[in-house]
């Protein structure tokens, strides 16, 4: 039987930093190293400028909201929670109010942050953070100009089935809806019957 590993030792050793690429949202840097055999090479890290944040809005009646849009990256559709970036110094909170707001219109009385999260962690710094929103009120939506937004007002558990399917595949959007399934379902257990 192995020993339990020490998770505060890090076995890599970075020998120079280079500073590839730089915009508003990432940057790209390419490290020198000697790997944890020993041996040298490089090592490229995408750090981002934001948080990333999801929001799994969930009403009364056990409705969410999804949003459609095409993603370039992917060259392809995609839906997904409502989801963006919050300024690494700004409360992600706030963050993610602002989010659901510009992309679904909605607003929330009950927050719960419900996750944390890498997106990618192999070649990226990205932390994700999830939250439930609840006791939602309507509103116009504010979507940014880089986004064609279609919102979808279904089940949760019908959107959980769509992460079952592989018909969602953004990894937030996979964890936040799962996760939310599963805190909803806990609170409902642990409520008393009604009698």
């Amino acid at each position: 039987m192995s020993s339990f590993p020490d998770e505060t030792r890090n076995p890599w050793q970075v020998l120079s930093t280079e500073l590839k690429y730089r915009n508003p949202w990432i940057s790209v840097r390419e490290d020198q190293v000697i790997n944890p055999g020993g041996g040298r090479g490089i090592y490229g890290v995408v750090s981002m400028r934001n948080k990333a944040l999801g929001i799994v809005p969930v009403d009364a009646e056990g409705n969410t909201w999804l949003v459609g849009q095409y993603r370039y990256p992917l060259d392809e559709y995609s839906w997904e929670i409502p989801m963006g970036g919050g300024p690494v110094e700004q409360d992600i909170l706030l963050s993610a109010q602002r989010e659901l707001k510009e992309e679904t219109g909605l607003t929330a009385r009950r927050w719960t942050n419900i996750a944390r999260l890498h997106t990618s962690n192999s070649v990226t710094d990205e932390e994700g953070f999830v939250f439930l929103a609840e006791d939602l009120e309507p509103g116009a939506v504010e979507p940014e100009e880089t986004e064609e937004l279609h919102l979808w007002k279904l089940p949760l558990a019908e959107a959980v089935e769509m992460v079952m399917s592989n018909r969602i595949t953004d990894a937030i959007s996979v964890a936040g809806l799962l996760k939310a399934e599963r805190v909803l379902a806990a609170r409902a257990a642990q409520a008393p019957a009604a009698g």
